[in-house]
């Protein structure tokens, strides 16, 4: 700031190593004088981050008896007096170790014994008393009289703020804030700005940016003669910065505007010269000394989320940083204050219960406690906030008709967190600290209140609260700086981002949000509106082969339309479809009285569907009948979808400009054999579809790596494989041995407890699951040069996960639609910070592993894609 030319006090710094030898006792050095220093210091904590904290400052070091007489003839009496009252309790509690309290007792004894109720009414006797009574109280505590010697005074300060950062506590504190433990802070000594005395003098805080719009606003406080924090203490009512913002709050003591307009002026010329030196906006500290501005010190200025990104573009325009900086200054979190519905920050929050922000934004809505309610609800007009105990595919019709999600049990990577993450509602999982009754509706809280189904509530998934009533809100916003930092994003990164999309639905929000494709459509979720969840259950009835295939024929149109409404919305993109993945008994119903309603409708005996649904019971089911085993144990359902899939690709591209080449992904693949019987009857239903339609299609076969024998032996799955795609959900969890839907009850108290550092279902597991990941990459790659490396996991919207495929070579991630302005700006970022680490070397890349890696007896030149 001095080097700018602000208006700064003379002073020096202690650096942070020699404040680290003082600690540890070193000697304190001779000082000297300052250049122009008098007589009157302060002494000041810069670490290198603001908020670790750090000892309180001392100010007025070097006054005494005989320097406040001194002073007194300046200034006048009283102020000098009341300077030298405030040094006493600051070195008394600072240096001594005295209580604070019992100053504050001393000061409001003197008023009570004045017969005043403010500081202005005391004269130069009232302070002069107070002043003995605190220099008497100090030597009675400390058993010495109050030093005197400006030297003596000066060391000691020094001395207890070295110690005062050093103290195992202060340490613990900030190293809760992410400093290292070695971290150390320099000392400022200044000359005082007095604040105090004749004239126009006091002391404030000021800021030239609006917090939440980034925009040119003035905000602060002033406090006529005071010091420090004075202004922000609330013993007196301070004044206002400008004369609109007194006007905007009905505020009748007059502004700093008024009071001294070129004081304001001043400020707002330090603001832009401080802006323009230290490439940033800032908040600042300042004094008026008769009239005269001392900048004191400058904090980085106060932002919301949403202000943080309209700063930093705001800077970028005016050239002050470049964009690449721009982009590297925004927290890709950031972003989710322009995609969703905030709770204002200043909102009353009655919270009833606290889980997992498993899915960003706000809804107020009435409570339901059944997909059929939240259906029933929206249908009447009404806002429906689901509520369960945990949900299931059974569940997703409720889920598309409700605002907001709110569930007793789950992780980050559960049913409802994932689904709701990628329909962009509000969601909090893992509430375990409310308790539901499903038979009688209602919902019970740790304090005993208790919700009847329709009760308002509001549903925070930013930060995982339920709360009660309806939230004042925040709107998104999606232009202005936040489609600036998506353009510059996108002319940066190198890196795919597609979307996961399950439905056309899907598809159109994921184009609003400029994806490269889509990374994961997950064809499950197609089966479970009302018009296909019957012919699909009777597929899973059927009693043999004939059957199954009279259901598929019926489900194949459905798929059909599907794929080809899909296509059409990505107009050319790349489209990965999932084959069919989870077990078939997640598509039958659990209740009895719904088990009843199936026979009924499928005119069969009870008995007979419950027949059904136990033999389709498992154990695990995760681990079960599901995915590849599904369509190697009954190949009719991936011959109806790859049907439907080849039908809606010639039927898109007899009328698109863009042709479609789908990528058709085979799920929970572990070995070679696998992925080659599955292939077999690909290629053979493509060759069927041509022959029947007489024109030429191309497509990519490629497997989902989610087990970790598929990643370890990736270069076996890579010779018939266009590409691979990592499902780290899966991954995560079978690499760990933990139940996503599970972990959510301990996780916390794991993180909490240091075992992880982060939930590996939130952010990458770099060291276990990011290995297999690399090593996957290298034997893949290995084995097919042209392999294309895709994460299509929860993590794929994770920033530091995406800086990891960043720099382990992927193509692209895939992550839910609402997540992937997030991931385009974290992927520019781990462009930019590439480049750098690289500097003007050539990236290192992935090393190929030793030959021999893969079975000896796997073709090296195996097709991936299969042509008409």
């Amino acid at each position: 700031m001095a080097a700018l030319g602000l208006p700064v006090p003379d002073g020096l710094i202690l650096p942070a190593d020699l404040v680290s030898e003082i600690a540890t006792g070193a000697p304190v050095p001779d000082l000297g004088a300052f250049p122009g220093a008098p007589d009157i210091l302060s002494i000041r904590s810069s670490p290198e981050r603001s908020d670790w904290g750090g000892p309180t400052a001392i100010l007025n070091i070097g006054l005494s008896d005989r320097e406040t007489e001194k002073l007194a003839a300046t200034i006048g009496a009283a102020p000098a007096l009341d300077l030298y009252r405030r040094f006493i309790q600051s070195f008394g509690t600072g240096v001594a170790g005295l209580d604070p309290e019992d100053f504050e007792n001393l000061y409001y004894d003197q008023l009570k014994l004045a017969g005043l109720d403010t500081h202005d009414g005391l004269d130069a006797g009232h302070l002069s008393d107070l002043v003995d009574a605190s220099k008497d109280f100090y030597a009675d505590e400390v058993g010495e009289p109050f030093p005197q010697d400006p030297h003596d005074q000066l060391r000691a300060a020094i001395r207890a703020m070295a110690e005062a950062w050093a103290r195992p506590s202060a340490r613990i504190l900030r190293q809760a804030r992410g400093a290292d433990p070695e971290a150390g802070t320099a000392l400022i000594l200044q000359t005082m700005a007095l604040g105090i005395g004749q004239g126009l003098s006091g002391s404030g805080l000021v800021q030239m940016v609006d917090a939440d719009s980034g925009k040119a606003v003035v905000t602060g406080r002033f406090l006529p003669q005071s010091q420090g924090q004075d202004a922000l203490m609330g013993v007196r009512t301070p004044h206002l910065i400008t004369r609109a913002s007194r006007e905007a709050e009905g505020q009748s003591a007059p502004a700093l505007e008024e009071l001294a307009p070129d004081a304001l002026t001043a400020l707002q010329a330090a603001d832009l010269k401080a802006t323009e030196g230290l490439r940033d906006r800032f908040q600042f500290e300042f004094t008026l000394d008769r009239g005269q501005v001392w900048l004191l010190d400058a904090m980085p200025a106060k932002r919301s989320a949403r202000g943080a990104v309209a700063i930093a573009v705001d800077l970028a325009d005016r050239g002050i940083i470049t964009r690449e900086e721009a982009i590297l200054r925004i927290d890709p979190r950031n972003l989710i204050q322009h995609l969703h519905p905030q709770i204002d920050p200043d909102a009353r929050r009655d919270v009833f219960g606290t889980g997992l922000a498993a899915s960003p934004g706000a809804a107020t809505g009435r409570i339901v406690f059944s997909a059929e309610a939240a259906l029933a609800m929206q249908a009447q007009g009404e806002a429906p906030i689901l509520v369960r105990i945990e949900t299931s595919p059974e569940d997703i019709r409720g889920m598309h008709a409700a605002v907001a999600v709110l569930t007793a049990r789950g992780g980050m990577t559960s049913h409802a967190a994932v689904v709701a993450r990628g329909l962009g509602l509000p969601c909090v999982v893992g509430a375990s600290d409310i308790r539901l009754n499903l038979r009688k509706g209602v919902l019970t809280v740790a304090d005993g209140r208790k919700f009847n189904e329709g009760a308002v509530v509001t549903i925070d998934g930013t930060r995982g609260e339920a709360l009660m009533g309806a939230a004042r809100m925040i709107q998104p916003e999606l232009g202005g700086a936040y489609a600036k930092v998506m353009d510059w994003s996108d002319d940066i990164r190198t890196l795919g981002v597609r979307a996961n999309a399950d439905t056309p639905q899907d598809g159109r929000l994921a184009r609003q949000f400029d994806v490269d494709g889509i990374g994961l459509c997950r064809t499950e979720h197609m089966f479970f509106e009302e018009d296909r969840i019957h012919v699909m259950r009777q597929m899973i009835m059927a009693d043999d082969v004939d059957e199954r295939r009279a259901a598929l024929d019926r489900l194949q149109p459905i798929q059909r339309a599907d794929f080809e409404e899909l296509f059409a919305i990505m107009q050319g993109l790349p489209v990965v479809i999932r084959l069919l993945d989870p077990p078939l008994h997640e598509f039958l119903p659990h209740g009895h009285d719904e088990m009843q309603d199936l026979a009924e409708a499928m005119d069969l005996p009870v008995s007979q569907v419950t027949g059904r649904a136990e033999e389709l019971r498992e154990f695990n089911p995760m681990l079960g009948k599901r995915g590849v085993r599904l369509g190697i144990t009954m190949p009719e359902i991936y011959e109806m979808q790859s049907r439907a899939i080849f039908e809606a690709t010639l039927a898109v591209n007899r009328r698109a400009d863009a042709p479609v080449v789908p990528e058709i992904m085979i799920p929970l693949v572990s070995a070679y054999r696998e992925v080659e019987m599955i292939k077999s009857r690909i290629d053979a239903i493509a060759q069927e579809v041509q022959a029947q339609a007489g024109e030429a299609l191309s497509y990519k076969l490629g497997v989902m790596v989610e087990t970790p024998r598929a990643a370890l032996r990736a270069g076996d799955l890579a010779a018939s494989s266009a590409f691979l795609s990592f499902g780290t959900n899966d991954l995560t969890q079978m690499t760990y041995g933990l139940s996503r839907d599970d972990a959510g009850r301990f996780m916390r108290d794991y993180v909490n407890a240091g075992v992880f550092p982060e939930d590996p279902f939130h952010s990458l597991d770099v060291e276990g699951v990011g290995e297999l990941l690399l090593l996957a990459a290298n034997r893949g790659r290995a084995q097919n040069p042209d392999l294309v490396l895709g994460l299509c996991g929860e993590h794929g919207g994770d920033p530091a996960s995406i800086r990891f495929c960043q720099v382990a070579g992927f193509d692209y991630v895939s992550c839910s639609p609402f997540r992937v302005p997030i991931a385009r700006l974290a992927a520019a970022q781990a462009t930019l910070l590439s480049r750098r680490d690289r500097g003007a070397a050539d990236a290192p890349g992935l090393e190929p592993e030793a030959r021999g890696v893969g079975s000896d007896s796997v073709p090296p030149t195996r097709s991936a894609s299969g042509t008409g």
